[in-house]
């Protein structure tokens, strides 16, 4: 496990922007007003050499609503999980309520606290950083989160402050190279079904907060877990609205970082409140996951919310308005109790293995002679050969005699998929013509 550098404070001073500044790139969602991030990320970063994670979280707030709450709790549990603490204070706001209480906080912990004065972008403000030793936390660090003054020495104290490396790696403790790949497993769906409810209970650990508000997730936050059939990374998203339908600039970041979650995951989990139905966003989210060519499982959740006719209804609409996604498979659960969560297990497994199936090239040109007996091609046209030339998802390359016309290359996408026992996953056809 590498060590943990925690970033903490009220809202709104910058905590989110010194986080980009560490990682050299914008990876948390950044905007001028409080309340922008809510849960923990937890992200890779390397300074001189030495790794450690970095963890973002929301602004601690002592008195506000039940949101508010959940979310200062959040901060509160990356504190005593941290290595090193970083106790970010807005240095042109000065010392406030909710500082003072944080400190509180953080004296009381035996974790190593490293105050940041933020927001002193030259020399001239430099002298107001003394105001923030009345909070009991050592000598505070001059740092301009948004212009990079000072970055630099704070890392330099940063990684002083963790744990030797030979802590990290006992002696004793081999290394091994040929560590599984780790699977990402994508969580999406439209604002308010049980994205973040779901997540926590696949973690187990309560890493996203989880409010009857639609939109509490901002950003997406990810964890790996080791299951029984190797490590997989549940990746929870932003809940997904029509861009029409976007009225502010977090919103639109969001969106883009849950749709680049979905390009690089292996596998997503299209969440649908039952009690609502499959709607039209429903069937647009499906098409561009789909597109991205990511296998789908559908979870229809709050199904114990659903009376005999309403489950009847939404199993017909799923069949209905879903059907391009094929033979997906689809469970019903109760992420809120954990209610057949365990049947996401099997399914995954069973769709990861088709997703990363590679097929003898004998067997792929039989489906293929077959497929062409049963149904020629118009026009003269023949596959003379065909090969899987990769997976995540399964692709094909179909050299043929002249261009193959579409309607014909759905009907050998058809075969490929039935004769050799794909399932669900996408599958990608390459054609390459005698004249190429």
């Amino acid at each position: 496990m590498k060590h943990s550098v925690a970033i903490v404070g009220r809202p709104n001073v910058g905590k989110s922007t010194l986080m980009n500044r560490i990682l050299g790139r914008r990876e948390a969602i950044v905007e001028e007003r409080p309340g922008v991030t809510r849960d923990r990320k937890k992200v890779e970063a390397n300074w001189q050499g030495r790794e450690f994670t970095l963890v973002d979280t929301g602004g601690w707030i002592a008195d506000g609503d039940t949101l508010d709450e959940k979310v200062s709790r959040q901060s509160e549990q990356a504190i005593f999980e941290a290595d090193v603490v970083l106790f970010v204070v807005d240095t042109t706001v000065g010392v406030t309520e909710d500082d003072a209480r944080v400190a509180t906080l953080l004296r009381g912990t035996d974790t190593t606290v490293i105050l940041i004065a933020n927001k002193v972008d030259d020399r001239v403000h430099e002298s107001s950083i003394w105001e923030l030793m009345s909070l009991g936390l050592g000598e505070p660090m001059p740092v301009s989160a948004l212009h990079g003054r000072g970055a630099g020495d704070m890392l330099d104290r940063i990684v002083a402050a963790l744990p030797d490396v030979v802590d990290e790696v006992p002696d004793e403790v081999e290394t091994d190279s040929g560590d599984p790949r780790v699977v990402g497993v994508a969580l999406v769906g439209r604002p308010n079904v049980g994205k973040s409810t779901l997540f926590n209970r696949l973690t187990g650990e309560e890493r996203a907060v989880v409010h009857d508000r639609p939109g509490t997730t901002r950003d997406t936050i990810d964890t790996i877990v080791e299951t029984p059939h190797g490590p997989v990374r549940f990746i929870d998203t932003a809940g997904m609205r029509r861009k029409a339908r976007i009225d502010e600039e977090t919103e639109y970041y969001s969106l883009v970082r849950a749709l680049k979650a979905v390009d690089t995951a292996d596998v997503a989990l299209l969440i649908i409140d039952a009690t609502q139905g499959v709607t039209h966003q429903d069937q647009r989210l499906a098409e561009r996951v789909d597109a991205a060519g990511c296998p789908i499982v559908v979870l229809l959740n709050k199904w114990d919310l659903c009376d005999t006719e309403q489950r009847e209804d939404v199993s017909i609409q799923v069949g209905d308005k879903l059907h391009f996604v094929g033979e997906a498979p689809v469970i019903r659960i109760c992420a809120l109790s954990g209610k057949n969560v365990h049947r996401l297990w099997p399914a995954l497994e069973d769709t990861i293995r088709d997703y990363q199936t590679r097929i003898p090239t004998r067997r792929v040109n039989d489906v293929i002679r077959a497929a062409q007996a049963a149904q020629p091609a118009p026009a003269g046209v023949r596959i003379l050969y065909a090969t899987q030339g990769a997976t995540d998802p399964p692709t094909f390359t179909l050299f043929a005699n002249r261009e193959v016309p579409r309607t014909w290359l759905r009907y050998l996408e058809r075969r490929l998929r039935e004769d050799l026992k794909l399932g669900s996953t996408p599958i990608k056809l390459r054609v390459r013509s005698r004249s190429e």
